[in-house]
């Protein structure tokens, strides 16, 4: 297989939300239409609900393997004044009362290729039959390349040349930051920090001839699995279940350690100083559970502000190994600033002299406030 049979580089989730827009908001660009190419649960069709909701213009959402030709092409009816038949378009697609918005062709690779002709002409033309779209319409399809995995059928180049090619990778600060805002849990969020090449292993998956394996829609499932009410042997069968025997043993092997290495709410209740730094993390997993339990737990300001004490004295810890202090500690006040603005409670990190003084001795080490 060639390195890069797409022929373009890569890009983040973040990054094809932004360029897609991009697109929607130049009334000329929106006019030519874009394919999203990417593994399965990447997050394809969650950027493009995203985008719509960025602009407030409907979606229109066609899963294309679920559908027949005829449900795009519309029915065909006799008109006797004209003396020929024709077409009546369908429901769901925009007529002219709905003049902006974004028509979404999903799993366009994987549809009968009969439905796709009707697809492709709504991606070449904006229209079918006698139907037309819109011009204030994006249309972006997406689907997956054979070497991703999944059913596909070719893309023939003529149709390629008259689309932007987007082709979307999990990259795991992106997965992070959505999880965060998503309020996944903080073992999955803390075991991908420590093992990022756990967030997607479809290569690994198809080299070992695998149905089951990790993707980001995967380990967003798992952390639903964490905070349900599910026993631990019940926890074990649906994760196995979601990302397959040998990743599950490998987290809940981490996850053991995580549990075991750092009580978040103990850590909060002790008094600042020695007590804290006792129980502080000593192992690397260890470390991010820790950082990403606070983070969680951060929803009001006194939390916050205790929080920021902890991770004050975080470079005190005494690992069993080397362990990344200083970096762990700017993460964590990086993302409970990103928190605090979020929820509005900014005062509480501008009024904690443990933030302060982190501050100021960044500045005194040269590496900003």
């Amino acid at each position: 297989m060639l390195a890069n049979p797409m022929n373009i580089p890569p890009l983040s989730i973040a990054a094809a939300k932004a360029a897609l827009a991009a697109q929607f908001a130049d009334p000329v660009l929106r006019r030519r239409a874009t394919m999203l190419w990417g593994t399965r649960g990447v997050g394809k069709s969650s950027i493009v609900r995203q985008v719509a909701e960025q602009f407030r213009v409907p979606l229109i959402d066609l899963r294309l393997t679920t559908i027949e030709p005829v449900d795009i092409r519309g029915a065909i009816y006799a008109d006797e004044v004209q003396g020929k038949t024709v077409w009546f378009p369908p429901e769901f697609l925009p007529g002219p009362e709905q003049p902006a918005g974004i028509l979404f062709l999903d799993e366009l690779t994987a549809a009968d290729q009969r439905l796709q002709i009707s697809a492709y002409s709504l991606i070449l033309d904006r229209k079918v039959g006698h139907y037309r779209l819109p011009d204030g319409w994006q249309v972006v399809a997406a689907g997956n390349a054979s070497f991703h995995g999944a059913v596909s059928h070719d893309m023939g180049t003529a149709l390629a040349d008259r689309m932007f090619h987007f082709h979307v990778q999990a990259v795991v600060d992106a997965f992070l930051e959505y999880g965060i805002a998503q309020g996944l849990a903080p073992e999955v969020l803390a075991y991908l920090k420590v093992r990022p090449d756990k967030l997607d292993d479809t290569q690994a998956q198809l080299a070992q001839d695998h149905l089951v394996g990790a993707s980001p829609r995967g380990w967003e499932d798992v952390s639903r699995v964490l905070q349900s009410g599910l026993g631990e042997t019940a926890r074990q069968h649906f994760v196995q279940g979601r990302i397959g025997a040998a990743n599950a043993a490998e987290f809940f092997g981490v996850l053991r350690e995580i549990q075991a290495g750092v009580d978040v709410v103990k850590l909060l209740a002790a008094k600042p100083g020695a007590d804290t730094v006792a129980l502080l993390p000593r192992t690397l997993d260890g470390l991010y559970g820790m950082l990403y339990g606070l983070l969680a737990a951060c929803t009001s300001a006194p939390v916050l502000t205790r929080a920021l004490e902890v991770v004050e004295q975080l470079p005190e810890a005494k690992g069993n190994v080397p362990l990344p202090l200083r970096e762990a500690q700017t993460l964590a006040m990086e993302l409970m600033m990103q928190k605090a603005l979020e929820r509005g409670l900014e005062g509480a990190i501008l009024d904690s002299p443990a933030y302060a003084r982190y501050s100021a001795q960044r500045q005194k080490d040269g590496l900003g406030g």
